[in-house]
């Protein structure tokens, strides 16, 4: 922005981190680029300044190398929830079926159709603004983007042939909502935060679906907490999955793994983590 004066990106860089922003030059180079005008620019230091995500001032957010659209109001991708399309990517075979369920701004899916062999996408979320932020970031996938209640809106003909399930679902206890940051607490819906009473009803309502919908050996992905995976687990053995626990320690990232018996009423799957 040559219209700028030079000293202006030190002054943002001054005001973001007495704000709190921990990588201030970075978000003040984002800002600067972004902005068409001076007063455009001080328009977008001042709502990050007062709370608002980086991500939803600019319109995206980089995911797994990839630029993601993320709308005001939509839950912005976490750097952590690129280690769940790491471990989906490793399950993928050419053509494969993928639901993405609570998929948000379609970052998971997105990522997974760069990284697969021509896969056949599904996904849905129950927050319209969430579908429609999707339904443009899967534009080019072909994917098919329902808003609806988790698997409810999924045709039948998906039933028994999905390879690959992942779930980002909501995880944060009820009670401890009070303690995200204000970006995530104010800016986006509860309904991606919100896990119940122990963070877990959401993915306790996946895992029982997820039976009906997989293909003999295919696996269903959700993201969790360290603390949380053990009970996920139980749930999904409970459910008739063969589960796995895989961490991350660089990403601060845990992911479960179920896997649906063969069709020999094998539960033949990979061992170890990351």
């Amino acid at each position: 922005m040559s219209a700028l004066p030079s000293d202006h990106p030190r002054s943002i860089v001054s005001r973001l981190r007495a704000a709190g922003c921990v990588f201030a030059e970075e978000e003040a180079r984002l800002l600067v680029a972004a902005a068409r005008t001076p007063s455009d620019l001080e328009t977008m230091v001042d709502r990050r300044i007062t709370g608002f995500p980086l991500e939803q001032i600019l319109g995206w957010a980089q995911f797994c190398g990839i630029r993601i659209a993320v709308d005001e109001g939509v839950f912005v991708p976490r750097r952590r929830t690129e280690f769940l399309v790491r471990e989906a990517a490793d399950l993928l075979r050419p053509n494969a079926i993928v639901v993405d369920l609570c998929c948000g701004s379609g970052a998971v899916g997105a990522a997974l159709a760069t990284a697969g062999d021509r896969i056949e996408l599904w996904a849905v979320d129950i927050d319209p603004a969430a579908v429609r932020c999707a339904r443009r970031n899967l534009a080019r996938t072909g994917a098919q983007v329902y808003e609806g209640d988790l698997d409810a809106p999924l045709p039948a003909a998906l039933r028994g042939r999905v390879d690959v399930l992942v779930a980002n679902a909501p995880y944060v206890p009820t009670e401890e909502l009070g303690l995200l940051p204000p970006e995530a607490r104010v800016h986006e819906p509860s309904v991606a935060l919100d896990g119940g009473a122990d963070g877990l009803d959401v993915q306790r309502r996946v895992i029982t679906a997820a039976p009906r919908w997989l293909a003999p050996g295919g696996s269903l992905l959700i993201e969790t907490s360290g603390s949380q995976a053990p009970r996920t687990a139980e749930a999904m053995a409970r459910s008739g999955l063969a589960p796995r626990i895989t961490c991350c320690a660089e990403l601060d990232a845990t992911i479960a793994i179920g896997r649906w018996p063969g069709r020999n009423g094998s539960t033949r799957h990979r061992t170890g983590g990351s």
